[in-house]
């Protein structure tokens, strides 16, 4: 293990690019100034792995991290091209790979500990590498990238060759990881569902193959899988057709029919959050609903292990334990836990079992049985756990928690999990250098952790959480103080005197806005606090003075970047704050200065009553500049440094009149260079103002010289991927740069590699000045530190308890107060203790306190004129009261506040229009609603919908709404109906020409059956299956029930059905709308005789109420679509013009009733005659004789004459009484004749809608008869596509198939072609071996015989098979793990190792020549890689073949698969077939009692239902053909002899073809190749074969020779290009040398031409010098042209010269 804190590149071929000045130009010391890593910190908490057994490591921004668990030591490994992607690591083999995130991203793989790159792996990905994963046994590596590609790809990195890959579209992985057991097997883990990869092998040839695996649903329960596509049964339903599967039913072709699944038959299935291999090849898997599952790699089958159930008495033990769990986690605040279904995240397996942990946090140990398991809980350490890695000698165990802790736990000893690392739970917010600067740093997370590191290696000494989200952070140059601020605008300061334990000290709460920034000045004096909104707060930084507020300022404009430059020598802080100006693409710098002599002397004559500085106090200067910047710093000589937004440039600004634009306000920038990065970014200053530091979103640092701006230095440090660099900090000295990023989670700390040594003496320089203007207020202020009370966090929990609106509205209303009427007492809206107040809310709460108690007096004297003006009104309203009513005023003239009460109507006003508003838009939805409606219901019908009731009955006849027909329908009907009159006239036609043929076999008698027959058939209803055509409906135009065949035959028949519906319906809508009117006819006779009755009754003195029968809503439904002013029961609202119409209309009406009662006529008529002149009939009722005059005296006192006129007058009476009488009875006699005949018309009425209501239901039944036709028409279509869609869905699932068939046959015919082949070159391999044997006893034979013998065993005698540590090792539960041919070549190479122990001489026989012994070992050696060999070569044509197998088997399962289709089609279409002729017919049939004689009905079910025409047609046709068959049969009696001499004569000939057609195959199949055609043709065949074995050997030799004679030129060639090297670094030196001399006199040369000011004439020089050179520059053109010419011409003269002088 390196030194901790070591840096290694990932890629040495690409060092950092040496630094280059803007536009090309490269630095004067850009070869003596270089950057370094000193050290990284961040980690990831997902991609941890053990390296070797002492090593773990894991990817951090652009950085590897490895960390050793011994010594806790650092090591790094930087990737140059940006941040680490994907990544894993081989704790075996000590390898790791990783991938960037470029385009076109690389893998990289890297050894431990030399950290040297093996390969590179260059794939297809375009974006980004998600997963990899490293096999146990081989070198292999599986890749899965992102989007767009999702391609899982194998690679051997070892040989840099990508062995297989396989797309998968849209599919996101969470996890991949080989089989340790099987390198050809992969577990591919995504959010819902598992896929088991196998890797099959054909010699050099890979194919990955996918086996998807069946969760189970979320219950945990595995349903078998269904086949949708192919259903298990066919059921026959004669009416509702086959089974088709849900894809055909739902119209779906092609791959959608073949994946397409109903949502009811969809599961959710269980979500598999963590994986681990068995040693038998099975998987454990982890679930998020908290099932273990057990899936079988091979079969893909998939078990649910249960808990095996525990012993009562440990039942009871682990009911207790849970209690007690689950209270302590009460106690807590947490959640409760489920022991007994964790949700596990990730798994480890050793030999004792299987380790798994997850949200709970606890560490469990499954040990496991077939399906069932015991679990035992081995630590708790209280965070979920996110990883579990074993070492790879299975001795320690590593967790890594979700919130950054690592701990270790060793399964051998059971104790607890020992803390290995406590990283940041968040990225880093900031780092900065702790005074003096040389030593510690500091930096702050997002989440408030604090950590204090040594500056050295980057060692952590300790961490505080002040538990709240940060946003800046800033150490104090003055002292060992730390400040850090927060979201909710709070600055905490921590004492950092003590490194290894930091503590807060105090805490002040500014505002409710955010602190954005913290900067101190250089002295220590100010804190600068930049707040949202423009607020910039100064505080007294020192802790001797409590870190007191001075005073704030408020800019209008939003704030981009502040800086702080101090000027010891004046005692003066000048702040730069940069703003962005909204009107205008420009910056705008507003400078104000700080004095502390003036701020902490005399503060209250600065700052206001409300904390805000006045302008005298800060000398404020503003400046616009032309570009728009992010960023600006300013030097101490008015020059002013600006990153640029719209361009990746720094602009530099010279603060002087000279720089202005035409605009006196506006800064032009004086120089631009380019930053060569992009993305937003920001400048940082260094301490002694020398370097300039660039920084932006693509990560990569530039470090500028001030003067130049020159680049220093440039370093890759963090990456665009993970959102740049987000702070940086220069240390005091200069050596040591601070780097964190925005979200890569890296903290980087940079150290000058290379640098001027002037540069480094006035860094030290400027450090120790500062260090010594600081070194007396340090060490008070640090005492000061030291002796304040550590702060106390208990007041805080109330904070963090209120919501988070309140935080984020307490800005808009932190000015906010309100007044009470009751106490007078003005109060905060933010009231509680001061500590919770903002120190903006104290300071307007002291100016509201104060005012308070200067106008106390004032407000009690208001108070007391307020009641006493109350009073004086009340008493007025009351006497208001008491007056009449036109003296009375208004209630609102009593209102004193006129504003107030304006508002409030002007409120009230704008209420009303909102509420108007709405209601409009209400009654506008309704309106569209309504004209929706009656759009389609009501004008859409050219028949509205209507009805008519009875007088006396509760009967009622509605009519058939109807909607007019389109021009299509009526198009489509005409269509129709004439297709149909060209069918029947084509069927006469027909008819009759089988009428002619049919004569000769009918007699006339039949005929006349046979059309007696027709007939009744066609005036059957039966065969018809409605009686539409006595309703108005025409059923001749319809097809016959048994003709519909053809689909348009059906949709013809369905338009024609319409049509008869339509045709009926309007038949009935005629005889309604008769009745209808003949309603309103009665309706209107009885109101005439009404009028009659009414006009009796009154004269008859009756009251009695008479029955007028009227129309209703159901008869007349136009009503519906108008209201009438009845049916408003609200009063109406009227606006004022309305109300003055109504009010002048009334007036009018009265003045009219007026003048018409003012009438003189008909008041002297009334009184005179009553009103009438002349008396009626039907007045004699009324009529009364008056009684004479003197009927008041007594009867004795009358005389004579008024006893006579008396008599008359009793005569008269009574002849009125009778002429009444009589009169009375005839208008009863007439009023009863009027309500007879009112009764009986009505009732005759009533009897006609019953019988149109019994036509109404026969009509429906008809309607419903023709209805239930089309239902079954549409069917059968429906039925028919289905049937179609199926077929096409089954046609394209064969062609898919036939595909898959020509590949794997292609397959199987390469690979057998290659096992051929490869056959070929394994029996040699076995020949040569056996040879090498054979040719033992030849090769030694002047050997004695006994030394013989003996060689012959050591010949046969191997070492024995060395064994990997892997083996050896027993605590790995994947011991037994199976090689691959890679692997053979490690145990080739080990076997090569061993065979040098036995090659020793010691083992040589006693009596041997040593040469002979080294032969020995040479022959011995040569058999035992031909053995291997021959071993290697027989395992890949095992692989070859079983890989053929495999393919052979897959063509079967096709071949079965098409074979299935087949028969599948051949029903598909036999049914088709038989849906087509077997069809739906519709029958009437009477309805009664059927009496049959016996009681079982016959079964009908393969009955085919035919007309009888049919069958007597077909007994005509058969007796004919039965005479042309007999006729027909003699015929061929004559020609059978003849027949049978053929048969016997071609069978002759046929068996003669078939043995010319043996012989032929037998000499095409003899093999003769051109080894048997020289050993039959060359007489002496080993001879020539010796022959030929000398001469490649001869050959050879030579070849041989010449390669070593090519060999020597080459290395006499290297030594001559070393020398030659040597002496040009030499001359390369000199001219370096040279190089620097001319630079410096460069230099000079232009101060001197700056100094004198010869610009005109420079100009004239280089505008010469110029056109100088574009002379040279022309002519060597021509002179190149025209040697170019003079070659042409040269070789035009050589070839006519050959060709005149051939022989020359």
């Amino acid at each position: 293990m390196e030194a901790a804190g070591e840096v290694w590149s990932a890629d040495p071929a690409r060092e950092e690019p040496r630094a280059e000045a803007p536009g090309g130009r490269r630095c004067s010391s850009a070869e003596e100034a270089a950057l370094e890593v000193r050290w990284v910190q961040g980690f990831s908490n997902k991609n941890f792995h053990f390296i070797n057994n002492q090593t773990v490591c894991c990817p951090c921004g652009n950085y590897i991290l490895f960390l050793d668990v011994e010594t806790k030591k650092t090591t790094v490994l930087q990737c140059q091209t940006g941040q680490v992607g994907a990544f894993a690591a081989n704790g075996n083999s000590q390898v790791l790979a990783f991938s960037d995130r470029k385009l076109n991203p690389i893998i990289y793989v890297y050894t431990f500990p030399e950290l040297s790159k093996l390969t590179e792996l260059k794939g297809n990905a375009q974006l980004d590498y998600t997963l990899l994963a490293f096999s146990c046994t081989g070198p292999y590596l599986a890749s899965y990238s992102s989007i767009p590609e999702f391609v899982l790809s194998v690679w051997n990195w070892q040989e840099n060759i990508l062995l297989c890959s396989e797309s998968q579209p849209g599919v996101t992985a969470t996890s991949l990881s080989f089989n340790p057991m099987n390198w050809q097997q992969l577990c591919f883990v995504n959010e819902s569902s598992v896929t088991i990869w196998h890797i099959e092998r054909n010699n050099d040839e890979h194919h990955l193959k996918r086996n998807p695996v069946k969760l189970p649903d979320g219950q945990g329960s595995v349903s078998p899988r269904k086949d949708l596509f192919f259903p298990v049964s066919h059921s026959d339903n004669p009416y509702h057709g086959p089974d088709l599967p849900v894809s055909a039913i739902a119209g779906l072709v092609g791959e959608e029919a073949e994946i397409f699944m109903p949502r009811n038959y969809i599961k959710p299935s269980v979500h598999p959050t963590a994986h681990c291999w068995t040693a038998t090849s099975e998987i454990y898997m982890g679930c998020k609903e908290g099932y273990v599952l057990a899936i079988d790699a091979e079969t893909c089958s998939v078990s649910v292990l249960q808990q095996k159930p525990l012993p009562e008495y440990m039942r009871k033990i682990s009911d207790v334990v849970s209690y007690v769990r689950r209270e302590v986690q009460k106690k807590k605040g947490g959640k409760p836990k489920d022991l007994q279904k964790p949700v596990l995240f990730d798994m480890a397996l050793c030999n004792e079992g299987l380790y798994a942990a997850g949200s709970e946090g606890i560490l469990f140990f499954y040990h496991i049985k077939g399906l069932q398991y015991e679990m035992k809980i081995c630590t708790d350490i209280l965070q979920p756990i996110s990883s579990l890695i074993f070492s790879p000698d299975y001795t320690v165990l590593l967790l890594v928690t979700d919130q950054g802790t690592v701990y270790t736990y060793k399964p051998a000893h059971s104790g607890e999990a020992v803390k290995l690392l406590d990283a940041c739970r968040s990225c880093f917010l900031a780092a900065d250098f702790l005074t003096p600067g040389n030593k510690y740093c500091v930096s702050v997370t997002i989440s408030g952790e604090v950590q204090v590191w040594f500056l050295e290696d980057g060692t952590c000494l300790s961490k505080l959480s002040i538990d709240i989200e940060a946003t800046a952070m800033a150490c104090c140059p003055s002292s060992n103080s730390v400040a850090v601020g927060t979201k909710r605008g709070q600055i905490y300061f921590l004492d950092v005197t003590k490194v290894e334990a930091p503590r807060v000290v105090h805490r002040i709460f500014l505002s409710k806005f955010p602190v954005v920034s913290l900067h101190y000045d250089q002295s220590g004096q100010f804190l600068i606090a930049r707040a949202t909104e423009g607020h910039i707060f100064i505080l007294d930084a020192r802790p001797s003075k409590l870190f007191q507020v001075l005073g704030y300022v408020v800019l209008a404009d939003e704030v981009l970047d502040l800086s702080v430059v101090s000027d010891l020598k004046s005692d003066l802080v000048e702040v730069v704050v940069l703003l962005n100006v909204a009107e205008v693409q420009r910056a705008r710098l507003e400078i104000f200065y700080l004095s502390s002599s003036a701020l902490t002397t005399d503060n209250d004559k600065y700052v206001n009553e409300q904390g805000m500085l006045n302008a005298s106090a800060i000398k404020k200067e503003q400046y616009d500049l032309d570009c728009p910047l992010s960023s600006a710093v300013r030097l101490k000589d008015n020059i002013v440094y600006g990153y640029c937004t719209c361009a990746p440039f720094i602009c530099k600004y010279h603060l002087s009149e000279e720089n202005m634009l035409e605009d006196p306000s506006v800064f032009l920038s004086e120089k631009r260079t380019p930053s060569n990065q992009f993305g937003s970014g920001f400048l940082c200053l260094s301490p002694n103002s020398r370097w300039l530091a660039s920084a932006a979103k693509d990560g990569v640092l530039f470090i500028y010289h001030t003067c130049t701006m020159d680049i220093l230095a440039q370093k890759h440090c963090h990456s665009y991927q993970g959102g740049g660099i987000r702070s940086m900090a220069f240390s005091l000295d200069g050596k040591f740069i601070l780097v964190n990023g925005k979200n890569d989670g890296a903290l980087v700390c940079l150290k000058w590699k290379k640098i001027k040594e002037t540069e480094v003496k006035e860094a030290a320089f400027h450090w120790r000045s500062l260090l010594a203007i600081l070194n007396k207020s340090t060490s008070n202020e640090n005492v000061v530190l030291q002796s304040m009370a550590e702060w106390q966090f208990d007041l805080e929990s109330t904070l963090e308890s209120l919501p988070e609106e309140k935080f984020k509205e307490a800005p808009r209303k932190s000015s906010n107060v309100e007044v009470s009427e009751e106490d007078g007492n003005i109060t905060s809206l933010y009231s509680a203790s001061t500590n919770d107040m903002t120190w903006i809310g104290q300071k307007i709460k002291k100016v509201i306190r104060e005012e308070t108690q200067r106008f106390a007096n004032q407000k009690k004297e208001l108070q007391m004129g307020i009641k006493k003006l109350r009073k004086t009104i009340q008493k007025m309203m009351h006497e208001n009261e008491q007056v009449p009513d036109i003296e009375k005023l208004e209630q609102q003239e009593f209102n004193l506040d006129i504003e107030e009460q304006e508002r409030a109507q002007a409120e009230a006003e704008r209420e009303v229009a909102r509420v108007r508003k709405e209601i409009e838009m209400e009654n506008l939805a309704n309106c569209y609603l309504q004209d929706v409606i009656k759009h389609e219901c009501w004008d859409a019908m050219c028949v509205k919908g209507c009805a008519v009731k009875c007088f006396h009955m509760a009967c009622e006849v509605k009519n058939y709404p109807l909607k007019e027909r389109s021009e299509e329908e009526l198009e489509t009907l005409e269509k129709v109906l004439w297709l149909k009159k060209i069918e029947t006239a084509d069927l006469k036609v027909q008819k009759k020409n089988l009428e002619t043929e049919s004569e000769t076999v009918l007699s006339e008698e039949e005929r006349e059956k046979a059309e007696e027959v027709m007939a009744d058939d066609s005036a059957s209803y039966c065969l018809i299956g409605s009686l539409s055509s006595q309703y108005g409906g025409d059923t001749s135009i319809l097809y016959h029930q048994c003709d519909l065949h053809t689909r348009e035959q059906k949709v013809n028949q369905i338009v024609l059905l319409k049509d008869i519906i339509y045709k009926v319906k309007t038949a009935f809508n005629k005889e309604f709308y008769i009745v209808a009117r003949q309603k309103e006819q009665e309706i209107a006779r009885v109101k005439e005789r009404n009028l009659r009755i009414r006009e009796i009754l009154v004269q008859l003195d009756r009251q009695v109420e008479v029955w007028e029968p009227a129309l209703t809503d159901d008869e007349i439904p136009e009503r519906a679509l108008t209201v009438q002013d009845s049916e408003i029961k609200v009063e109406k609202y009227l606006t004022q013009q309305e109300r003055e119409k109504a009010e002048m209309l009334a007036k009018l009406e009265m003045e009219r009733r007026l003048a018409a009662m003012d009438n003189e006529r008909l008041r002297a008529l009334n009184d005179m005659m009553g009103g009438v002149l002349e008396v009626k009939k039907e007045d004699i009722l009324k009529m009364d004789i008056p009684p004479p005059p003197f009927i008041s005296k007594p009867e004795h006192v009358w005389n004579d004459e008024e006893k006579k006129i008396f008599r008359e007058h009793e005569k008269k009476v009574k002849e009125l009484n009778e002429e009444k009488e009589n009169y009375r009875r005839a208008l009863e006699n007439e009023l009863k004749k009027l309500e007879a005949s009112i009764q009986e018309t009505t009732q005759n009425f009533d009897e006609t809608v019953c019988k149109l209501s019994e036509r109404k239901v026969t009509l429906d039944m008809v309607i419903y008869q023709e209805e239930l036709k089309i239902v079954n028409l549409i069917y059968a279509l429906l039925l028919d596509e289905e049937l179609d869609t199926r077929e096409a869905g089954l046609h394209n699932f064969l062609m898919k198939k036939e595909k898959e068939k020509v590949k794997t046959a292609r397959t199987i015919q390469t690979t057998k072609n290659k096992i051929e082949a490869y056959i070929d070159t394994y029996e040699n391999a076995i020949v040569e071996e056996k040879n090498l044997e054979c040719g033992f006893a030849k090769e030694f034979a002047d050997v004695p015989a006994n030394l013989l013998d003996e060689l012959f065993e050591l010949y046969k005698h191997r070492p024995k098979t060395p064994m990997t540590e892997m083996l050896l090792d027993t605590a790995n539960p994947y011991g037994d793990c199976s090689g691959s041919a890679e692997d053979y070549k490690d145990a080739l190479t080990l076997l090569v190792k061993a065979m040098d122990e036995l090659d020793s001489p010691e083992h040589m026989p006693n009596g041997l020549d040593l040469s002979i012994w080294e032969h020995f070992c040479l022959a011995r050696r040569n058999k035992m890689e031909n053995e291997e060999l021959v071993k290697c070569k027989a395992q890949t044509l095992a692989e070859m073949q079983a890989f053929l197998q495999r393919r052979m088997d897959d063509d079967e399962k096709i071949k079965s698969e098409i074979e299935d289709i087949f028969q599948e089609l051949t029903w598909l279409q036999e049914e088709k077939m038989k849906f087509q002729l077997n069809l739906t017919v519709q029958f009437l049939l009477k309805q009664g009692q059927v009496e049959l004689e016996s009681t079982e009905i016959p079964d009908y079910s393969d009955a085919i239902l035919i007309n009888k025409s049919v069958i007597e047609e077909l007994n005509c046709s058969i007796m004919a053909q039965g005479e042309k068959k007999i006729a027909s049969m003699v015929e061929c009696k004559d020609f059978s002899k003849g027949i049978f001499q053929l048969e016997w004569e071609h069978k002759k000939m046929r068996m003669q073809i078939e043995d010319l057609k043996q012989k032929a195959r037998d000499i095409v199949t003899l093999p003769i190749s051109k080894d048997r055609q020289l050993f039959l043709t060359v007489l002496n065949y080993n001879s020539r074969i010796a022959h030929h074995i000398s001469v490649m050997e001869q050959t050879l030799g030579v070849m041989d020779k010449l390669h070593k004679k090519n060999v020597k030129n080459r290395q006499k060639r290297i030594k001559e290009l070393e020398k030659c090297i040597s002496l040009k670094e030499q001359a390369n030196y000199e001219l370096s040398l040279e190089l620097k001399e001319m630079l410096v006199s460069v230099s000079e040369r232009r101060h001197i031409f700056e100094a004198a000011d010869t610009q005109h004439v420079s100009e004239k020089i280089a505008k010469q010098r110029y056109r100088e050179i574009l002379k040279q520059k022309h002519l060597r053109g021509l002179v190149k042209e025209q040697e170019e010419q003079f070659e042409i011409l040269q070789a035009e003269v050589e070839r006519l010269r050959s060709r005149t002088f051939p022989i020359l």
